[in-house]
Formats: structure tokens, C-alpha cells, sequence
């Protein structure tokens, strides 16, 4: 198998300019991941792990370190010095991201907002529709939610939506925080499901879990973190 992502030396800093000085959330971090792979953080709240994955998607910018990404179609790239035109691309077509929170357009409706992220992968709307529905239905939500906005649904709701929006996709590479976080038992074994037939078609996972039981027979690898670091590592598959 060959590298799809390879984190080399990750330091991010925050500027605390009321205070005048800076913090570290964390500090050279080494992560690699191979095609197909799934590979686990986990850790105290706070310990970083989300950072890790903003850093990854180019929500935050880095101070040191490189972030090797092999594109499909742009080849091999450090997301670190990306064009925020190349990261629009890659979030567009090879890198989702499922975070505990929704953001979206107050009038855009549940199936308005999955059948968009199919199509900007070039399907047709025949296709995008029927995909759309396949997946609202697997995470059960009510259909007469579906032509609902989102602002008005339950927490559960909206997470259920958030991880459909960007596992419709079938991304290269899936960023997952917490996305098991508000979810009751029958939600959770739905997202695994999901998870476990993308795992199978190839896409591959960096997730932060909470959940260490969810975890089982999923993860290839896991990182623990302590104050910005990996204090150590788990290999679960055999040589």
C-alpha cells in the first residue's frame, strides 16, 4: 500500500494577542497513513486531536511542519503551503470532513444539502437523488425532515446529517471529530457500518474517538495524545 498522508514534525501555535504571548496546541506531531488505512486519536479533551485534523482540512495554518497529501489528480502536495484554490478543490472532490457541528446556509434543506455534495463530485442529478435518499433513509431520519431546514433539527439530528453530507461522497481521504459524540447506540452502529463499507472501498480514515469501544476492529493504528503530543502509539494489524 502506498502513502496517502504523511504528517512530518506538526507544530501549531495560537496567538494570544489580548494577553501578548502565544500557546502551543501541539508540538511535532508525526502521523502516516496508507491507502486504506484507518487510524485512531485518541486523548484527553484539549489534548490537541482536533487541531491535528483543522491543520490536515487547512482550516488552520501551521507554523511548522509539512502535511504530504498524494492528490488523485493534483499528484503529491503539502496542504500545509496549499493555495486556498487547491484546498477548495480537494475538499470539493477528495477530502471530507465530519466535525460534531452543522454550519450551513439557514434556507438550504436536508436533501438539498446532501444532493449538492454528490454533484459537485460531477454525478448526475438522477443519480445524486437516489443516493441522497439511500443514505437519509440509512441514518433514519424522518423523511418529513428531508425538505426541512436544518436549523430546526435536534443535535442528533444535525450530526447525523453532517457525517451523511460528507460519507455520500466517498472521499480519499475522511477527517472524522467525534462524530459518534451525541449519537444514541443505534446511530453509532450505523455510522460504523458506513465506515466499514467505505474502509472496504478504499477510502481512507483519520478519526478522533472518545468512544474507545467503537473503535474495535476498526482502527489499524491508534495515537494517544497528552498535552500536544503523542505520548504513544498502537499497532493493531499484523506484520
Amino acid at each position: 500500500m502506498e502513502t496517502l498522508l504523511e504528517i512530518r514534525d506538526l507544530t501549531k501555535m495560537f496567538d494570544l494577542h489580548h494577553l501578548g504571548k502565544q500557546i502551543r496546541a501541539i508540538s511535532h506531531v508525526d502521523i502516516q497513513l496508507k491507502e486504506g488505512e484507518f487510524v485512531g486519536i485518541t486523548g484527553k479533551s484539549g489534548s490537541g486531536k482536533s487541531t491535528i485534523l483543522k491543520c490536515i482540512y487547512g482550516t488552520y495554518r501551521i507554523q511548522q511542519g509539512s502535511i504530504w497529501y498524494h492528490s488523485k489528480t493534483l499528484g503529491r502536495i503539502n496542504l500545509a503551503e496549499a493555495t486556498d484554490r487547491e484546498l477548495l478543490y480537494l475538499r470539493k472532490h477528495e477530502i471530507g470532513y465530519v466535525s460534531q457541528f452543522l454550519n450551513v446556509m439557514p434556507r438550504t434543506t436536508a436533501r438539498q444539502l446532501v444532493k449538492q455534495a454528490i454533484l459537485e463530485m460531477g454525478d448526475d442529478c438522477e443519480l445524486a437523488e437516489k443516493e441522497t435518499e439511500k443514505i437519509l433513509a440509512h441514518f433514519e431520519l424522518d423523511r418529513e425532515l428531508w425538505d426541512s431546514y436544518p436549523t430546526t433539527f435536534s443535535g442528533g439530528e444535525k450530526l447525523r446529517l453532517n457525517i451523511a453530507r460528507a460519507m455520500v461522497k466517498k472521499p480519499r481521504l475522511l477527517l472524522l471529530d467525534e462524530p459518534t459524540a451525541s449519537l444514541d447506540y443505534d446511530s453509532k452502529m450505523k455510522v460504523k457500518e458506513l465506515i466499514e463499507q467505505l474502509m472496504k472501498e478504499g477510502t481512507t480514515m483519520l478519526g478522533i474517538f472518545h468512544d474507545l469501544e467503537f473503535m474495535n476492529h476498526l482502527c489499524d493504528h491508534e495515537y494517544n495524545m497528552q498535552n500536544g503530543s503523542f505520548s504513544h502509539s498502537t499497532n493493531f494489524t499484523t506484520p
